[in-house]
């Protein structure tokens, strides 16, 4: 295995890379729409609609807190989907977000990882969010940056443009996700150092070969090889 280059900060999204995000909001769905009739496969395609209408919101100008983003994106999808869909679901994906539980492999190789380098979020949310997200995390960060901090969501540049200020451009950074678009293309449209985490062994990195720096099955994997 290549060995890992000189860095000394490694950041990470947070939602979907450090916390199962979908198992958390699907739950939340499940919980919302309990009564309603809907099946399996209809609950799946409105989740679907919904990170399409989250992806759109967050692109809108002017800037909106991410729990609205939450809200609206769940009213939007259920307009697109064209059912009547409880009012509740809207209010409790926020209310349910600071209680998504990590991956297993999370805080073991965070606390590995802690050691030898300067950690840090880069994430799409309201500080008082990840303030309740933080507590399930086992070892602290050094730098947060966050969409309220920037008044920005990702795969806008603000977030890496503001880590970049805090560590300096000379120094060794590594940027770690599991979402190409979000945080993938864009840090490395900057000539930031990426590492992909692809726990669903998706084809779809093939298009970025050559620009990640690593590519794991899960954080375990990652630390393995930035932590031997």
């Amino acid at each position: 295995m290549e060995k890992p280059r000189e860095f000394e900060f490694v950041t990470f999204d947070c939602y979907g890379t450090l916390i199962d995000w979908e198992t958390g909001i699907r739950r939340a769905f499940k919980l919302a729409l309990e009564g309603t009739g809907l099946s399996q496969t209809q609950q799946g395609e409105l989740f679907e609609l919904y990170q399409e209408e989250e992806k759109r919101i967050e692109g809108q100008m002017p800037y909106r807190p991410y729990r609205e983003v939450l809200s609206l994106a769940a009213s939007g999808a259920a307009r697109k989907f064209g059912k009547n869909i409880p009012e509740r679901l809207s209010s409790l994906l926020a209310e349910q977000l600071p209680s998504w539980a990590p991956f297993p492999d999370t805080n073991p190789a965070l606390e590995r990882l802690s050691t030898e380098y300067v950690l840090g979020i880069l994430s799409n949310v309201d500080n008082d969010l990840l303030e309740g997200t933080l507590k399930h995390f086992t070892v602290p960060f050094d730098l947060v940056v966050t969409a309220d901090r920037v008044r920005s969501y990702k795969p806008e540049t603000e977030h890496f443009e503001e880590a970049r200020r805090t560590i300096g451009a000379d120094r060794g950074w590594l940027h770690v996700a599991a979402s190409l678009y979000h945080d993938i293309e864009p840090a490395s449209q900057l000539g930031i150092n990426t590492a992909w985490i692809n726990r669903k062994n998706s084809p779809e990195g093939k298009r970025l070969k050559g620009r990640i720096v690593k590519e794991a099955k899960d954080l375990t994997q990652l630390a393995d090889w930035l932590a031997p």
